[in-house]
C-alpha cells in the first residue's frame, strides 16, 4: 500500500496487486505499462494512451516529478513503513534541526571553507580536519546559516568538540 500525494493537494491510496493493476482509492484498475526508454513509459488504461516521463526522482525523500501527456505533477510517496513511523510519532526525527557540527574524531583543523554569516546547503564542504594523517572534509548536514565558527585553522580539536554553530 502506498499513499501518493499529488501536487501537495490530493492524497491517493494505491495498492499494486500485480504488474497489470491494483486499486486506486479502493477502485480496481487495470493497465498496460511498457518502458519505452529509461524513465519514459507508455501506459494504456481504460482504452486511453498516456505518455509518462520521470523528470526528477529523489529516492531518499520518495519524491518525484513526472510528466503525463505533457502535464507536470509533483508526487510524494509514503509506504507502510512511513505510515508506521508516523503513527508512532517518529516521522520527523530525520528532519530534526541541526544546530551544530561536532568533531567526529580528534584532529587538526587544516582549512575552514566558510565564514560566519554564510548560507550553506546540505552537503556543502565546511572544513577540512586532519586525523591519523588523512584529510577529512566535513560537510554541512543541513541547509542553514553559519552563526559561529568556534575553531581556527591550525588548531587541534577533540572528539565531540563543537566546531560550528548554525543560526
Amino acid at each position: 500500500m502506498l499513499k501518493v500525494n499529488v501536487n501537495n493537494k490530493k492524497e491517493h491510496t494505491v495498492v499494486f496487486e500485480n504488474n497489470a493493476g491494483g486499486t486506486l482509492d479502493g477502485t480496481q484498475f487495470l493497465w498496460d505499462v511498457i518502458e519505452v526508454k529509461n524513465g519514459s513509459f507508455h501506459v494504456i488504461r481504460n482504452n486511453k494512451s498516456y505518455s509518462v516521463e520521470v523528470i526528477k526522482a529523489d529516492i531518499a525523500e520518495k519524491s518525484f516529478t513526472i510528466s503525463v501527456n505533457g502535464n507536470k505533477y509533483q508526487l510524494s510517496v509514503k509506504d507502510k513503513f512511513d505510515e508506521l513511523l508516523k503513527s508512532l510519532g517518529l516521522d520527523n526525527m530525520a528532519s530534526a534541526k541541526v544546530n551544530e557540527i561536532k568533531a567526529p574524531m580528534p584532529g587538526l583543523v587544516l582549512d575552514i571553507r566558510i565564514a560566519e554569516g554564510d548560507e550553506v546547503k546540505k552537503g556543502d564542504p565546511i572544513l577540512v580536519l586532519e586525523a591519523m594523517k588523512m584529510e577529512n572534509i566535513l560537510k554541512s548536514p543541513t541547509d542553514g546559516i553559519i552563526k559561529k565558527i568556534n575553531v581556527k585553522k591550525g588548531v587541534a580539536v577533540e572528539k565531540n568538540q563543537v566546531l560550528i554553530n548554525f543560526a
